[in-house]
């Protein structure tokens, strides 16, 4: 399965031949819009503001007025006039089309239930045609991987995405065994056409009542994990699945039930039927890159919640869906045997259906949909699901839900309460960080969501430190680790031991909730017990960053509860397919027109640029474009200095309270003179007199940023992202802000080649005809030589120096190694009802030093 490049008629192509011309349409064909203006305009009214049909027709009416003296005419005349040009583009269409379904079993005598006689309409995209489109999109080339593959680093073998887990090489070798297969490319598709596809019921609400919308998604298994995370159209809606109703009376009826979950699979099979051929036999596909490429899909991962991993696995609630541990024993921690087509198949023929039920676990039945499709096992297919199995799940449902049901059972109510108001204190008192979402009241809100979770998982661990016994926060400490771990997106052999053993520990420690009586009956809990197959989940899969269904979850906003939003509320859903359809027409002409370097640069200098070259053609002088462009002297930039500060050493000294400025600087610049002697001693052990004397100007900054490695968080182009240190006397208009940092120290491993400092100044200097980009620090000392045995956190304090003031210090901006979180140390100690979090780095003895603010502070503070 080596992807091969072919001809349209699959004939594979000699090594390097270029591929061929994606368009026959010349440079400047913006078809069917008349020119950029016209593209960007309609992308501008329809996609990005999703302005109403009314507010278009009044904007084109003030836009042809303006131009009506000059002769000119706006975009498009109206509304309708822009939505006609929309539909008529070519590129992306997979029109919407619908199939219905109707209960077809025995009907009771007398009355019939009327969910009998109705008749369930589905809607759906043809998957075929959306998966080559996707196939097709230029936007994945260099982030998409062809074939499956296993990547060593150091001989040691590390996961990242789908196709370097040993699932997609197992499907390589079945399809393989053909032969004719040989040189083709394997497309993984979830439900039959996607690199995974989730379903999952969404709600839309006004405040007369609500809709129901079960969508279904698709997206394939070979682009990279983080355009998955950046929804950069790697996941498309391809079906809204029915939704049976029922009278209260009948909601519970097994027949009722049965007819629910066919339902559900038949759609399914039905949906994906179109791409069962080219599961077999290859078809030829215009690939990310250009060329064409003999494809051969497969039904791939299929993320869900737990209740419809259930569904789609036949599989009762309160079992796993993945292997065949009793209910009742799925917190023991062993291995259990997993579940297989074969293995299910063979106990539905020998035993009944209440056997089935009561003592596997299995809805006898109901075939699932992946049976129809080849190289299929739904309950092999189930993926981890980071955000309700681990943010929402076993984090904040069990284990912040356990600890104050404990606190009621030790103290009572009255207790219990005190104790929740002094961590909702903790919580609220945490200094702000960049990328770190803050709780000024604590948890004491109703609605909380998965980004609510993930937020307090940064920052409660230290909260409960003291409140709770040491075996409760090690429960807490044990689980993050395990989280922080598996949220990776690269995870080697090394790194899944010590995913292993953190679960082990967690699985110790969590006992003490069911000593002290909040847990009697144990941890028989689906989603707890689903953090067991993790890392067999993490070596067929890749990392489970990248089939998370927070990423379907955030495609219901634009894909559901957008495009209601947008509708008038009256049969919507037709509305909703319609501006879905146009949505992603835009999307695949905005890729076309990219692909063509048509949409360089911004429209306003384009457009310049193209008055400019036309009036050169033509020998008259160009456009004035002074007062129409904006300049780089217009922003600000970190290289301007800010005003209001003395510009000598001695009288900065003194204005920002550190009257030694002078002779920190002295040590630092022979620091900076002496890097290159192995011989020099430590600039602290040399006389001053001997020390280099600056008396030239400063410039003073408010802020810097630092600039690092970290695919696991946030990131932008290959994984490196960017991080606004600050420290300003005002921060929006309320008190100074003052981050801080860790700095290199040494070769060591984690936090022990590093220390922490705090920045009170950052400035730049020029000597001997270099500028020196510096910070004024105050610097923290590590208590003890290993992280806190409870919390699994360095801890760190203060350095002060014989004067008893704060311990400081000059740094080239080049030691820096990124921003540090620290969070107070408060012990025993309660923090009063009006205690300030801007106080907080200078009203703490001791400190934590955070290592879940975010994953790359997890992987460098260990």
């Amino acid at each position: 399965m080596l992807a091969r490049p072919c001809s349209l008629d699959g004939q594979y192509l000699a090594p390097d031949t270029p591929p061929p011309s994606r368009t026959a349409a010349a440079a400047g064909d913006w078809t069917p819009f008349d020119n950029r203006v016209e593209f960007e305009a309609a992308e501008f009214m329809y996609k990005r503001d999703q302005m109403s049909k009314a507010y278009i027709n009044d904007l084109m009416d003030i836009w042809a007025a303006s131009l009506l003296p000059f002769g000119g005419h706006p975009p498009f005349a109206n509304a309708t006039d822009m939505y006609s040009v929309i539909d008529s583009i070519q590129h992306g269409d997979a029109p919407w089309q619908s199939f219905s379904a109707k209960y077809t079993g025995a009907m009771p005598e007398g009355e019939v239930p009327p969910w009998m006689t109705a008749e369930y309409q589905i809607w759906c995209r043809d998957p075929r045609i959306v998966a080559r489109h996707m196939l097709a999109n230029p936007d994945f080339d260099g982030e998409f991987d062809y074939s499956p593959y296993r990547e060593f680093l150091a001989n040691e073998r590390r996961y990242s995405n789908l196709m370097s887990g040993n699932w997609a090489w197992q499907q390589a070798d079945l399809i393989a065994a053909d032969p004719s297969n040989h040189g083709a490319m394997f497309v993984p598709l979830i439900l039959g056409s996607g690199r995974w596809l989730g379903s999952d019921k969404t709600t839309v609400s006004v405040a007369t009542g609500h809709n129901e919308y079960w969508p279904l998604y698709m997206s394939l298994g070979n682009v990279f994990n983080n355009v998955q995370r950046a929804h950069r159209n790697a996941i498309v809606v391809v079906g809204f699945l029915a939704i049976p109703k029922s009278e209260r009376q009948y909601g519970d009826n097994a027949r009722f039930r049965k007819f629910r979950r066919q339902l559900f699979h038949t759609s399914l099979s039905t949906i994906f039927s179109p791409l069962r051929p080219a599961m077999s036999v290859p078809e030829v596909t215009r690939c990310p890159d250009g060329h064409y490429r003999r494809v051969i899909y497969g039904l791939g991962p299929y993320i869900a919640d737990y209740p419809e991993q259930t569904l789609a696995g036949c599989i009762v609630q309160g079992w796993c869906v993945t292997c065949t541990a009793d209910r009742d024993s799925l917190g023991d921690g062993k291995e259990h045997g997993r579940r297989t087509r074969e293995h299910t198949e063979a106990l539905v023929a020998a035993l009944d259906a209440g056997t089935l039920w009561d003592d596997y676990g299995i809805v006898k039945d109901v075939v699932p949909f992946t049976n129809d499709f080849p190289r299929a096992d739904i309950n092999q297919l189930m993926t981890p699901d980071l955000l309700h199995q681990i943010i929402k799940g076993a984090f904040f449902d069990h284990l912040v839900t356990w600890v104050g049901e404990y606190l009621v059972l030790e103290y009572g109510q009255s207790g219990a309460d005190k104790i929740l108001d002094e961590i909702d204190r903790r919580i609220a008192a945490v200094p702000a960080f960049s990328g770190l979402r803050r709780f000024p009241e604590g948890r004491n809100f109703k609605q909380w969501t998965g980004d609510d979770s993930k937020a307090l998982m940064k920052v409660y661990l230290p909260a409960i430190a003291s409140l709770v016994p040491n075996d409760v926060v090690r429960t807490f400490s044990d689980f993050l680790e395990f989280c922080y771990l598996v949220r990776r997106s690269y995870l080697t052999e090394h790194t899944l031991r010590q995913v292993a053993s953190a679960l082990d520990r967690f699985r110790i420690h969590r006992k003490i909730f069911e000593t002290t009586g909040v847990r009697p009956d144990g941890f028989s809990l689906p989603r707890q017990h689903a953090l067991d197959h993790y890392e067999r989940h993490t070596r067929n899969f890749g990392v489970p960053n990248g089939l998370c269904s927070s990423i379907t979850e955030s495609k219901h906003i634009k894909a559901v509860k957008e495009p209601w939003r947008r509708s008038n509320r009256y049969e919507a859903l037709g509305q909703m397919l319609l501006t879905n359809q146009r949505l992603d027409k835009l999307a695949a002409a905005r890729q076309d027109f990219v692909s063509r370097r048509m949409l360089d640069g911004d429209i306003l200098s384009a457009t310049l640029l193209d008055m400019e070259q036309a009036a050169v053609a033509e020998n008259e002088p160009p456009p004035d474009s002074e007062d129409e462009c904006s300049t780089d002297d217009e922003s600000s930039t970190n290289d301007e200095y800010t005003s209001g500060y003395p510009r000598t050493l001695q009288e900065l000294g003194v204005h920002v309270g550190q009257p030694t400025l002078g002779e920190l600087v002295a040590r630092f610049l022979y620091e900076q003179t002496h890097r290159d002697d192995p011989d020099a001693p430590n600039a602290d052990d040399v006389p001053l007199a001997e020390c280099p004397l600056f008396r030239g100007r400063i410039s003073v900054f408010h802020s810097a940023s630092a600039t690092f490695y970290a695919p696991s968080d946030i990131s932008g182009i290959a994984g490196m992202r960017r991080e606004r240190i600050r420290a300003t006397p005002s921060w929006r208009s309320g008190p100074g802000r003052y981050d801080c940092i860790f700095v290199n120290n040494n070769d060591a491993e984690g936090f022990r080649g590093m220390h922490v400092a705090r920045v009170r100044l950052f400035f730049s200097l020029t000597f001997e005809g270099q500028k020196m980009p510096c910070a004024l620090v105050e610097w923290f000392s590590a208590v003890g030589n290993e992280p806190d045995e409870d919390t699994g956190m360095w801890i760190v304090e203060p350095d002060y120096d014989f004067n008893g003031r704060r311990s400081a210090g000059v740094i080239h901006l080049d030691a820096v190694v990124r921003a540090a979180h620290l969070i107070g140390v408060c012990g025993e100690t309660h923090l009063p009802p009006n205690f300030k979090h801007t106080d907080s780095l200078d009203a703490f003895a001791a400190f934590y030093v955070n290592k879940y603010a975010d994953h790359h502070a997890h992987e460098i503070a260990f």
